[in-house]
């Protein structure tokens, strides 16, 4: 029961402070309660592709393939790739997580993965061409190559990290959470 308790805490302070609020200031209440309703909304639109795509990156494409064009040996073709997927999507950057675990998952190294999030939430195209426009090109170059190498030295770093001290209780968990599927319960 406590168990169970624990995981609604976080709900469950939100759910308070929102009933204070409608106490003390209810147009603050409407007004979060509609960016908290807005907000769920994108969600639920969103994540379910989201989670068709991974469901297809998990079916389609085979684990070796994945660790030899992501995985610790990939070099900078790895470093490429993980770019190039990062720039290209225009969604929010809560969609990139689940999709860097399921690559995770499939072998992708933690720099490759790195670069991947960091590149969408930070070099995207789009986002790069009205830079452009406002600050010019030679700013923008600058910024996209040293933002690069921030992220590859970023990557590089966790990656010497987790391998002293690796924290994979998530994905073991995961693990055992598809294993138990497959068998049935």
């Amino acid at each position: 029961m406590m168990k169970i308790a624990k995981k609604f805490i976080g709900p469950s302070v939100v759910l308070v402070i929102y009933v204070a609020l409608s106490f003390w200031r209810r147009d603050l209440a409407i007004q979060s309660s509609q960016v908290t309703w807005d907000y769920l909304k994108e969600m639920l639109l969103i994540l379910p592709p989201v989670f068709l795509l991974m469901g297809l990156i998990e079916t389609w494409i085979p684990k070796d393939k994945i660790q030899k064009w992501l995985g610790r040996g990939s070099g900078f073709k790895g470093i490429g790739i993980s770019l190039v997927l990062g720039t290209l999507p225009t969604g929010p950057l809560y969609v990139a997580f689940p999709m860097a675990a399921t690559l995770i998952r499939k072998g992708a190294s933690h720099t490759n993965m790195v670069v991947f999030l960091g590149a969408w939430a930070a070099l995207k195209i789009p986002q790069i061409m009205v830079e452009i426009k406002f600050l010019g090109i030679a700013f923008t170059l600058l910024r996209f190559v040293l933002t690069l190498v921030a992220l590859v030295l970023m990557g590089l770093l966790i990656e010497r990290i987790l391998r002293k001290s690796p924290d994979l209780q998530w994905l073991q968990k995961t693990q055992e959470e598809v294993a138990s599927d497959q068998i049935g319960g």
